[in-house]
């Protein structure tokens, strides 16, 4: 059957007929037709299927494109038809077309998610190599620093000694204080009931000398030190005061940052042994009150039953945190951007990622000691 396309303007309405077959062999010539048609003035537009014989596919959806494309310039368009098998070709285009969309919308949704995952990833990695570069190149100067006696800044060290150790003592036997206090008091309920009172000095004595005090001071030292750090290096780097060193020829990591490293290495275990002496305080002073335990039999059950390997361990963890604390406020210092807000940001990151490492490190302890026996 022969296929033919006429259309007739009246005013700003425009009528276009098909008849016939309209197949994707005929379309290619209707589409010269309408190229032909003027739609200035045309507000109005019917597509007449009245007098179509047959639609395939193909041309269904040169129909539905044709559509939105008139609906597109403001061109109010209809389709005009009777015929039930030509609607039910129309409508099954036009639901495939929907459920496409829909699930190309599903893949570019899976494709932004997985992009973005990839991106986080690669970023993740590339900072924790940028930082293991950072602590390869701390730990080789730290190294040829401590070679000869003449290398070591005695005056900054003692003056990071006073800003890290003398100057955070009070926070930090204020803290370990009230950790003993709330320790022993939420366990002396539990030993009157089994009348186990004598054994709150074995539980206080071992879990704050080797856990408790050493994980409390780092993280007070982070959140205290580790963020000062940070905000001093990164304001040194907004100023440019870091170029400035270096165009004089001094080496910031000589004069910044191992007398940083070196101070809080050994305020660290100083004010870890503070941390035992408040924390077994506390604790005195509830297990005297609450269960009835003097002073002297507490200090002689604490002699008999906790080793002194308790409190070295404690102690040997305190450089370990220290080199840690320091080297990610540091690190995060030196990679501070010309901005203020990225001073704020990259404080914030330094005390979590700090707190982050030091408990990593303290879980790591505890698996080796547990295995080896001490």
């Amino acid at each position: 059957m022969a296929s033919n396309l006429t259309y007739n303007l009246q005013g700003d309405k425009l009528s276009i007929k098909f008849s016939g077959e309209l197949t994707l062999y005929t379309i290619t010539t209707f589409q010269k037709q309408l190229q032909t048609i003027s739609f200035k003035e045309v507000s109005l537009i019917a597509l007449d299927l009245h007098e179509l014989a047959y639609l395939d596919t193909a041309a269904a959806i040169f129909l539905i494109k044709l559509e939105e494309e008139y609906n597109t310039k403001s061109k109010k368009t209809r389709i005009l038809c009777f015929n039930e098998k030509v609607l039910s070709t129309l409508e099954l285009v036009k639901m495939q077309k929907t459920i496409t969309n829909s699930e190309i919308k599903i893949n570019d949704t899976k494709g932004l998610f997985l992009k973005s995952s990839i991106i986080k990833i690669n970023k993740f990695f590339y900072g924790f190599l940028l930082f293991m570069e950072f602590f390869g190149k701390v730990s080789m100067t730290q190294l040829d620093y401590l070679k000869s006696l003449n290398n070591i800044r005695y005056k900054e060290i003692a003056f990071e000694l006073n800003e890290s150790a003398i100057k955070a003592i009070g926070i930090v036997a204020l803290t370990s204080f009230l950790i003993g206090v709330v320790i022993a008091y939420q366990s002396a309920y539990q030993l009157k009931l089994y009348g186990a009172n004598i054994f709150i000095v074995d539980m206080l004595g071992i879990s704050i000398l080797r856990e408790l005090a050493p994980l409390i001071t780092a993280i007070v030292i982070a959140g205290r030190s580790g963020s000062a750090f940070t905000a001093q290096i990164g304001a040194m780097k907004i100023t440019q005061e870091l170029d400035a060193m270096k165009t004089m020829g001094f080496d910031p990591f000589t004069f910044l940052v191992i007398p940083r490293i070196i101070a809080l290495m050994i305020a660290m275990p100083l004010l870890i042994f503070i941390a035992d002496i408040m924390g077994i305080f506390g604790g005195m002073i509830v297990s005297h009150i609450d269960l009835g335990i003097s002073y002297e039999l507490f200090l002689d059950r604490f002699r008999e039953v906790v080793d002194v390997r308790h409190f070295f361990i404690g102690i040997i963890k305190g450089p370990f945190f220290a080199f840690l604390i320091a080297s990610i406020g540091i690190y995060r210092g030196l990679i501070v951007k010309n901005d203020t807000q990225s001073i704020g940001l990259n404080t914030t990151k330094s005390v979590v990622e700090s707190i982050f490492a030091v408990i990593v490190c303290d879980a790591l302890f505890s698996i080796a000691l547990t295995n080896l026996g001490i």
